[in-house]
């Protein structure tokens, strides 16, 4: 007797599987070898249609049985009652699985074990090898396993073969809908309980510097398919290793998830008993209680989970080096500069020694600050390889208290291991915040990595995915690591749009844009002083591109010099922790989220911190960058941070920024969707006094600030063509207490180019005659006519008439303002030039009088008629002659 089975709590790609491999063996009985998942149960009741011969395994014979066919499955332990044939002498074992990592206890004389999506996969291709056809009914119950173990063709594991496997079922009839149906269920009340119970108990915990997600439950009763949780959580929380466990009363059910490569789910849980494969698995325990799993579980993590590393997968490159010539006191300028302590010194390209900063120092109290750094450096070190391990770096940092390991390719210095380095690795799990900031020498967290592939699906539109796809084909062709940096990466993990695409590549950023420029008919403008490229494409769309550098300044506020360096300094060298973010673009690991300085935390906490307590010495501008992300992204900034602010305004830091600089930061504030509180922490940092001294925020300059918000936002919503600057309103209300003088003084201090500045001046000169004369005019009476307060208002820019209706108490000035923006401004008489040819009116001036006397007439009377204005200009032609 032959009999295909699988294992217990079978699933759709058992039952695929099934239904394949008996177009194999038609003469074999398909048997369940125990229960089915709640989702199987539920098609069996609902498919009557589907004619399925399967017999009850309590109805067998096993004795009988000669060959058992298995399908996605290999241990004995999981197949029922069926385990009884295995130890029967003479019973032949076909085994067909795509776990191949799995090594059961049963001994298979025939079939095929590989890796793939589903084990229904792998019966299908042999379907196809033997051009045995199958109807639309078996195609769609084989589908239904493809789809169930790929995740719709979208999971890790999902191979090509899958793919191939899927259109030949399509292609024989398969019906996706029906596959629609039953793939996506919805969930019983019990499963949305045990999701809520699941999700409060989610933690995420980092262990050998992967982070672990796990979630527990019990229930008094069994609830089926939580495996559907396990997708469910995983999708909504983005987590890239999931593990759940829940008590079901006598057995604790355990599924698991995994995105990454570090992490075997299926490896793990075997541990348990259970089965799967590197991406998905599932175990059920018996006689161990949730408490007792859940120890277990984590001894089982931090025993598999343990990526192996050697040289190349930590070292710093490219290597910053002091060369032979250098003295003590120079060494120390470079160690301070790069912000290390210990650096090779290297003659003429090859590594002859490595100074410390504890020999400098020590050196310099001394007084031998004058001496070559050859005097004193170290000679003595281990040469790394890239294949070093790390163990053997430990033990050389570690035992004999060493601060640095070159890495060495021949005699070529590519990278140098640094003990920061090591403790990254080695305390991976422990995060070394100090005050809210980092020291990249000493206190660094740990760099955390996340898959963001599907994210970026999701959340980015065709062409952009497309592009990023397009940068990291270039980024292989040169061997190139290109990441996508910044606040793109920021606001991808927030949700919010952002278009503003800045990529850095480890090695000639220039180079990379040519290569991708010439491959893809883009445009490059490069920037070789400063090793940067913007590429223009087809489209017009741009993306910025730098290689990976470090910024040192000579001096609090002056512009930076630029040197290459790692991607590690280059995101070290940025604003705040939430800029720091890196995901990969090269093929291999595309989609991979770098986070040196815990940045998805302090997103999470919805923090703006900055890296190290001189970057607003460094670089004044921050303060204001700091306080619009603030604003802008409902942030707050964090205490030390703010500390920080405080002491740059007391050093009095800011005076020294140039006015461009101030200028631009300003502008980018007012030009924010709600830039009033933006404005109200400057003034409550102090920070308006460097706009010009006598600048403060009283309750006068408070009301007209928040009157500027009302007009600029009625202002916007009447969708006009006529286009303003927002910033120069906000300017103007803010600087409203200045006088001229003063305004002046405020003008040039922001280094505003002499036209601009001409043009700010004459406004904030005409506002005052402006209202003044319209307020005159209100009070004086009569009404004005409508033709009256279009002459008045319409060559005054747009800015001037939102900043008098900021202004202006007299409710008239603003109904006038109004009506000329939303009646006026558009009105034109309906008759032409060539209207008046036809009356026999020769061109010349009174061409000019008869259409304004139309145009004031069409003004005050928005009633008229093509034919009311001929009238008009008839009357008035007759006058002109």
């Amino acid at each position: 007797m032959e009999v295909i089975t699988t294992h217990v709590n079978a699933d759709f790609d058992c039952l695929g599987a099934m239904v394949a491999a008996k177009k194999l063996y038609p003469d074999a009985a398909m048997v369940f070898s125990g229960s089915q998942e709640k989702s199987m149960r539920d098609f069996f009741l609902k498919s009557t249609g589907f004619a399925l011969d399967f017999k009850k395994a309590k109805d067998l014979d096993l004795s009988s049985i000669s060959l058992l066919i298995l399908v996605d499955c290999q241990h004995s332990s999981r197949i029922g009652r069926f385990s009884e044939v295995v130890s029967q002498p003479g019973v032949k074992f076909h085994i067909y699985d795509h776990h191949p990592e799995i090594h059961g206890d049963i001994r298979p004389s025939a079939g095929e074990i590989r890796e793939c999506g589903s084990s229904t996969t792998i019966l299908t291709r042999i379907l196809m090898d033997k051009n045995i056809s199958v109807s639309p009914t078996e195609a769609t119950l084989m589908m239904l396993g493809i789809y169930e173990d790929t995740g719709n063709l979208t999971f890790p594991s999902t191979s090509v073969d899958d793919y191939r496997a899927a259109a030949w079922l399509l292609e024989r009839g398969a019906n996706l809908n029906t596959v629609s149906d039953f793939i996506t269920q919805e969930l019983t009340a019990e499963q949305i309980s045990l999701l809520n119970d699941l999700l409060k108990s989610l933690r995420t915990t980092t262990i050998n510097g992967v982070d672990i997600s796990i979630a527990q439950a019990s229930v008094d009763y069994y609830i089926g398919d939580i495996a559907i949780l396990s997708h469910m959580i995983r999708d909504m929380e983005n987590l890239d290793a999931l593990f759940l466990a829940v008590d079901m009363g006598k057995r604790v059910f355990l599924v698991a998830r995994s995105r990454l490569p570090e992490v075997d789910v299926g490896a793990v849980l075997r541990e348990f008993g259970g089965g799967g494969h590197a991406h998905a698995a599932s175990a059920t325990v018996k006689d161990l209680t949730l408490i007792q799993v859940m120890a277990q579980l984590e001894e089982q993590l931090h025993t598999q989970v343990n990526p192996k590393r050697t040289a190349a997968d930590i070292m710093s490159s490219p290597v910053k080096s002091v060369p032979t010539t250098a003295t003590i006191s120079d060494a120390r300028d470079l160690l301070t500069r790069y912000n290390v302590n210990a650096m090779p010194v290297l003659c003429d390209g090859e590594m002859v020694g490595i100074i410390s900063r504890r020999i400098v120092e020590k050196s310099l109290y001394h007084n031998l600050g004058n001496l070559p750094v050859t005097e004193y450096m170290h000679t003595e070190y281990l040469r790394a390889v890239p294949q070093t391990p790390l163990s053997e770096i430990q033990d050389y940092i570690v035992g004999r208290e060493r601060r640095l390991v070159p890495v060495f390719e021949g005699i070529i210095l590519v990278g140098v291991i640094t003990r920061t380095d090591l403790l990254r690795v080695m305390y991976a799990g422990v995060h070394n915040r100090l005050e809210g900031v980092y020291d990249i020498a000493r206190d660094e967290i740990p760099v955390r990595k996340r898959h963001m592939e599907t994210v970026m699906q999701k959340r980015l539109s065709a062409p952009v995915y497309s592009k990023l796809k397009e940068l990291g084909e270039t980024g292989d062709l040169l061997d190139l690591p290109v990441y996508v940096v910044g606040g793109f990466v920021r606001d991808l993990l927030l949700g919010v749009e952002n278009l503003d695409i800045d990529v850095t590549v480890e090695g000639d950023g220039i180079l990379f844009a040519e290569t991708l420029a010439k491959a893809h008919g883009c445009r490059v403008k490069s920037h070789h002083k400063f090793g940067t490229a913007v590429i223009v494409f087809p489209d017009g769309f741009k993306i910025d591109v730098a290689s990976t550098r470090l910024e040192f300044y000579s001096s609090p506020g002056a512009l930076p010099t630029v040197e290459r360096s790692s991607l590690k300094m280059d995101l070290y060298r940025r604003d705040f922790t939430i800029n720091t973010l890196a995901i990969r673009l090269n093929k291999k690991d595309f989609g991979v989220l770098v986070d040196y300085f815990s940045a998805q935390r302090d997103l999470h906490e919805k923090v703006i911190r900055v890296l190290h307590n001189l970057s607003f010495v460094e670089d004044p501008t921050r303060v204001f960058r700091a306080l619009r992300f603030e604003q802008r992204l409902d942030f707050r900034i964090a205490k030390h941070t703010e500390n920080l602010i405080i002491n740059a305004v007391k050093m009095n830091f800011l005076s020294k920024l140039g006015g461009k600089r101030l200028l631009t930061e300003l502008v980018i504030i007012l030009k924010e969707k709600e830039p009033l509180r933006a404005i109200e922490r400057m003034g409550s940092l102090g920070l308006l006094q460097f706009i010009h001294p006598d600048l403060k925020l009283t309750p006068e300059i408070r009301q007209l600030l928040g009157e500027t918000v009302k007009i600029v936002a009625w202002f916007d919503l009447l969708y006009l063509e006529r286009p303003y600057e927002k910033w120069v309103v906000y300017f103007l209300s803010l600087c409203d207490p200045l006088s001229i003088a003063q305004f002046m003084e405020t003008c040039t201090r922001l280094s505003l180019a002499e036209q601009y500045r001409k043009k700010l001046f004459e406004m904030k000169n005409r506002v005052d005659s402006i209202l003044e004369a319209m307020q005159r005019r209100i009070i004086r009476g009569p009404k004005m006519k409508r033709s009256e307060i279009y002459f008045l208002l319409n060559e005054i820019p747009v800015e001037i008439l939102l900043y008098i209706m900021v202004k202006t108490k007299v409710e008239g000035v603003k109904k006038f303002v109004s009506l000329f923006f939303t009646q006026l401004q558009g009105v034109r008489p309906t008759i032409t030039g060539e209207d008046l040819k036809d009356m026999g009116v020769p061109p010349g001036p009174a061409f000019k009088k008869i259409i304004d006397r139309v145009f004031r007439a069409r003004l005050d009377d928005d009633t008229l008629t093509k034919d009311d204005e001929l009238r008009i200009a008839r009357k008035e032609a007759r006058h002109c002659k």
